[in-house]
């Protein structure tokens, strides 16, 4: 049976969504499905604390001998990280006491709310919750000649959203001391995250989720690893949304040229809604012979009722609806069908057993000796033309 059918009440029924969260990750799962999307969980990354690390504690002690003048908490899990590691050398009450003598400036109300729980005080942080305009306060009040500590995300890498800071923090003449509070690595199983990768080159997912700047960087090194990158980057710029939780974690996909969107309030919930609102928008919509067919990348909505298609009739479709209302030769569907299609009479069966899946019989319209397209309104069809003058010829009527 090609199309199953069920009706689209939630606004993310029919809709793949890719969760890359590795800590609450069953939280934000609960609220997409809850909205009815169907969900890819990859783990991007498994956070390592580092209560016994070697570095760590080097650095603490360094801090604790001789504070640093300006302290940079990042986010809250790393500095009561921190803190819970220095409790277990036996240096905590030293370290806040070190750190009391400090400015500290936190990038957001997480790290706002840790550093209190210790029972400090942050001079400054900014509304934006973003690391750029810690920084940008740091270089105009003067950073030359100061030693600076700054919490970093995770492990060091080419997409390590910290590493602007730490790298501008130094040209402009500060002694930059990197604390290691906690670092990431890939998850032990990268079958979960390879699956993702692939299915969001090619096309299977309609959007993709991450809740942290290491996940972003996780994903972008296996796919490097996997020789894909560059096609992952065509996909997330073209058709699958990048979806982030704040501009943090959105900083690495940006540099790549990959729109990415963010709530306003950084938090999970926020997330779930805007995913409910932003991935709806980008499935392709058309009207034709009577019916709204709205395509996922796994489904499609015909009159609000979701139905699964198979691979090679959503191939076809995809292929109709690239340029609605423009006719596609026999030739090229032919060639869409598996093994290249053996004959016209197979043309003709596919495109039949198209509209039944669709339940749209007048859908999809045949152009005798011609090809086939969609039977889309010469309204609708007048306003595409309008729109790609260069398409003008061929579309046939």
């Amino acid at each position: 049976m090609e199309s199953l059918k069920s009706p689209a009440s939630e606004p993310l029924a029919g809709f793949t969504i890719g969760v890359t969260a590795a800590r609450r990750s069953e939280e934000l799962i609960t609220l997409l499905q809850r909205r009815g999307a169907t969900i890819v969980h990859a783990p991007a990354i498994r956070i390592i604390p580092l209560v016994d690390d070697i570095e760590l504690r080097r650095v603490t002690t360094l801090l604790v001998e001789k504070p640093s003048d300006v302290v940079v908490v990042t986010t809250g899990i790393g500095f009561r990280g921190w803190i819970e590691a220095a409790h277990g050398w036996d240096v905590a009450d030293d370290l806040i006491a070190a750190l009391a003598l400090t400015r500290i400036l936190a990038r957001g109300p997480k790290a706002r709310g840790a550093i209190r729980q210790a029972g400090l005080c942050e001079e400054w942080s900014p509304e934006s919750e973003a690391s750029r305009e810690v920084l940008d306060r740091l270089l105009a009040e003067g950073a030359a000649g100061l030693r600076i500590a700054v919490q970093l995300h995770g492990a060091a890498s080419e997409w390590e959203p910290n590493a602007d800071i730490c790298h501008a923090l130094t040209l402009a003449g500060a002694q930059v001391i990197k604390v290691p509070v906690y670092r990431w690595e890939a998850p032990e199983d990268s079958r979960p995250m390879d699956q993702l990768i692939a299915m969001i080159v090619h096309g299977q997912v309609d959007a993709v989720s991450f809740t942290s700047a290491p996940a972003v960087a996780s994903m972008l090194q296996r796919a490097k690893a996997l020789g894909c990158l560059a096609e992952l980057v065509v996909a997330l710029r073209d058709h699958v949304a990048a979806i982030c939780v704040g501009p943090v974690t959105s900083a690495p996909l940006r540099r790549l040229g990959v729109p990415t969107v963010h709530p306003d309030r950084y938090r999970l919930g926020a997330l779930a809604r805007l995913i409910s609102d932003e991935v709806p928008r980008h499935a392709r919509h058309v009207t034709a012979g009577g019916h709204h067919i709205s395509v996922r990348s796994a489904t499609v909505a015909v009159d609000g009722d979701i139905r699964t298609l198979s691979p090679t009739a959503m191939a076809l479709l995809r292929r109709l609806m690239a340029n609605p209302g423009w006719v596609v030769s026999r030739e090229e569907i032919l060639a869409l069908l598996p093994g290249g299609g053996a004959d016209s009479h197979a043309v003709d069966t596919a495109m039949t057993r198209l509209r039944s899946a669709l339940g749209a019989p007048r859908a999809v319209q045949t152009v005798v000796k011609r090809g086939y397209r969609l039977a889309i309104d010469p309204a609708e069809c007048d306003a595409r033309r309008a729109r790609h003058p260069k398409h003008r010829r061929g579309a046939g009527d």
